[in-house]
């Protein structure tokens, strides 16, 4: 196809735009990397931006010699991987459910479900649901009220939508039932919808800290985020109350802040290189099936 003049200016400029708009989700990350691996004397003149100033480990022995941050880690990582499995059968079996097409009800019951994505009963009542389900100060409240995400279903069950009906008619007439049809046939040609599905819950679930931050009152079981969220207001909250001339804690030095920023982002980080061609054909599949 011959593209004339003006549709190469349009896809220069577009690319320029998506150039810059990079660089402002890049740039932050940089800059916060180049602060966890710089002394304090250089954080404190302002000598930092993009490019490590006195170059040092201090920050990072800092972060992992501290047996709460390790502790914040590990329980981050059983909450991940639990959550993630525990959300991709509800999910799956969820999704199933509604593409069969002698599931009387099905597009009743999958209206509701899309309901909950405009209308969310608030914070309170989720709060009073928990205590009254006697959850607070367990790992299962960081669970078990996200089982289901109402879009990522929407995803897998259009995609279930998508399979040919001749393919499940002739497994039916080789004897083949519900759970096995779904094990053996739907499931292995599902692979991208099923690490797109992965990848959103594991990310969602590591960068959540809100609902720790109502739940979970045991320091012993904060996870990552809220143990990182909790270290920078603690921070700010120093800082105001010297500038008001109050006696305040002792501050965390921000090479460590930045440093503990890196330690909780990069595991995960870490994970997209490997999913990234499933969740790319994922997508796709999922918005154009059905």
């Amino acid at each position: 196809m011959i593209r004339n003049s003006f549709e190469k200016v349009i896809d220069i400029v577009i690319i320029v735009l998506i150039g810059i708009f990079s660089l402002f989700c890049v740039v932050p990350m940089i800059h916060i990397f180049a602060l966890s691996f710089s002394g304090n004397r250089a954080i404190m003149s302002g000598e930092v931006f993009l490019w490590p100033v006195e170059w040092n480990f201090h920050s990072y022995s800092a972060v992992f010699g501290n047996a709460s941050m390790m502790r914040s880690l590990v329980i981050t990582v059983i909450l991940v991987a639990t959550y993630t499995a525990v959300a991709l059968a509800m999910t799956i079996m969820a999704a199933y459910a509604l593409s069969r097409r002698n599931f009387k009800g099905r597009n009743i019951m999958f209206g509701l479900i899309i309901v909950t994505m405009f209308f969310n009963p608030g914070i309170i009542p989720n709060y009073l649901l928990i205590k009254e389900l006697r959850l607070l100060d367990s790992p299962m409240s960081l669970i078990l009220p996200l089982m289901i995400n109402a879009f990522l279903l929407i995803i897998m069950r259009t995609s279930f939508t998508g399979m040919p009906n001749e393919l499940e008619d002739s497994a039916w007439i080789d004897g083949c039932g519900h759970f096995r049809f779904l094990l053996r046939i739907v499931l292995p040609l599902q692979l991208p919808i099923l690490a797109t599905i992965g990848l959103y819950s594991a990310v969602d679930r590591w960068n959540m800290f809100q609902d720790a931050l109502f739940y979970i009152s045991d320091k012993d079981f904060y996870p990552l985020q809220l143990k990182l969220y909790q270290m920078v207001i603690n921070s700010q909250v120093n800082d105001a109350t010297a500038q008001e001339g109050f006696n305040a804690a002792t501050p965390i030095p921000q090479g460590i802040q930045s440093a503990s920023i890196m330690f909780a982002t990069l595991p995960i980080l870490l994970v997209y290189p490997w999913l990234q061609k499933y969740f790319i054909s994922g997508m796709l599949t999922g918005a154009v099936k059905g």
